[in-house]
């Protein structure tokens, strides 16, 4: 692309971007943009970056060149690309807003050359359209096993890496800045419990239970505890953590699809990082069911990311990234329409709470320990997606620090209008420590 028709790549990059002192990019063609002293120093190695972002002018023709090495950034660390991520968005004020002229003026150079089909990567997911073609509709029983068995059924070894010990996948609850990741989450579980106020004897249900920290700690209170996942792998380790405690009198989990729940009259159900999967349109069925599950005055803690802002109708945040590498079918609800399904469900809202900052404390640990075993987790699933899992995360922590999500836990309690008229269904304050 450097001669002919064609334009540098330093030439490409100027029609979008304004010189300034923090970005330089060099190119495969000898070409070079921005100041040899910048902050974030971008190499694109391959004419495949120009065909990734011609084909895909989005953030998948970014991430297709990214995982493929088709551009790096000098001094990165693909377990925890934070940090440039955090330079690349300091840039927004020198981004253009190109002229049509400017783009059929790229657009003339790289066609000079003919149309080339850049490569996929071998982690790329199908599109929602390719799997509703192929009969998987979204959050249907079977499509919900499969999405989740994409995430989830990968190496819980790999997990491990970077979760730690606790092997909990969800947000954790900090102090302070300097608490430890175990701690937080402990804390969490903890925090989670105690809002819930279940007695030793009584029986909680964990929807979408992961490796079965929350099912493990609630048994270790004498509750007794019913997990349902649609991971085999997860339920596997759960199942051996289980045995390994020696608690198969009081915990158990199951491979199971939460609307198969035989049980009910459970004292306490909680929903953590679970409601991702559900879909947004299902939403008020879900709570309806677990409305169901509830036998009266019995206690519903949901905690699940959102979206910051409504959006018409309860419309779902959504992101193709996610959803072809990550989450197949995830899509996100805002705080205020999800409270308003818990009501509209029969359920008195407690308490909501926003845990958006602790969210961004667990990724950059998460990420961290994912660098710290690096080597590890690309023999447990290889390059490519190790790749792609440094960078999900620090996106997603970035994400929440500039308020783009967030995560609310909400307690609901299901009113018991015939056993108790009076409507005493719930303390008058708080009962638990915050």
């Amino acid at each position: 692309m450097s001669s002919g028709k064609s334009m540098l790549v330093s030439e490409m990059v100027g029609e979008f971007i304004e010189p300034n002192p923090h970005l330089r990019v060099e190119a495969f063609d000898g070409s070079a943009f921005g100041p040899e002293d910048a902050d974030l120093v971008v190499k694109v190695t391959s004419p495949n970056a120009i065909y990734q972002l011609l084909m895909h002018p989005n953030e998948i023709g970014a991430v297709r060149a990214y995982v493929l090495g088709d551009f790096d950034i000098k001094g990165i660390d693909y377990a925890d690309p934070y940090p440039e991520l955090r330079k690349l968005l300091s840039l927004a004020p020198y981004v253009k807003k190109p002229t049509p002229a400017a783009v059929a003026k790229v657009a003339a150079a790289i066609l000079s050359h003919g149309l080339r089909r850049p490569p996929v990567p071998q982690t790329e997911g199908p599109s929602k359209f390719a799997r509703i073609k192929s009969g998987l509709l979204p959050h249907t029983e079977k499509a919900d096993s499969e999405t989740v068995s994409y995430h989830y059924d990968q190496s819980n070894e790999f997990y491990a890496d970077f979760l730690g010990p606790s092997m909990t996948y969800t947000c954790a609850v900090f102090d302070n800045e300097n608490m430890s990741l175990e701690d937080a989450q402990a804390n969490k579980l903890r925090l989670i419990l105690d809002k819930l106020g279940l007695k030793p004897g009584e029986r909680l249900l964990d929807i979408g239970c992961g490796w079965g920290s929350m099912v493990i700690t609630a048994a270790r209170r004498g509750i007794k505890a019913l997990g349902v996942t649609l991971s085999k792998e997860q339920a596997a380790y759960a199942q051996e953590w289980i045995r390994r405690e020696g608690l198969e009198d009081l915990a158990e989990v199951r491979v199971q699809d939460y609307r198969d729940v035989p049980e009910h009259d459970f004292d306490g159900i909680c929903s953590i990082g679970m409601m991702e999967h559900v879909g947004v349109k299902n939403y008020q069925s879900y709570f309806e069911e677990m409305f169901r599950l509830l036998k009266p005055m019995g206690r519903l803690l949901n905690h699940q990311i959102t979206i910051s802002h409504d959006r018409p109708d309860g419309k779902p945040g959504t992101d193709e990234f996610l959803d072809r590498y990550i989450f197949p079918d995830g899509d996100l609800g805002a705080p205020g329409f999800i409270e308003s399904c818990i009501h509209d469900a029969g359920f008195n809202v407690v308490h909501q709470e926003n845990l958006r900052q602790h969210y961004a404390l667990t990724l950059h640990h998460w990420n961290h320990n994912l660098s710290e075993h690096w080597d590890d987790a690309v023999k447990q699933v290889g390059f490519e997606r190790a790749k792609v899992w440094g960078l999900y995360m620090a996106a997603c922590s970035l994400n929440f620090e500039i308020d783009g999500i967030q995560i609310h836990q909400f307690l609901a309690v299901r009113p018991d209008r015939v056993g108790h008229p009076d409507g005493k269904w719930y303390p008058l304050r708080q009962w638990w420590k915050a």
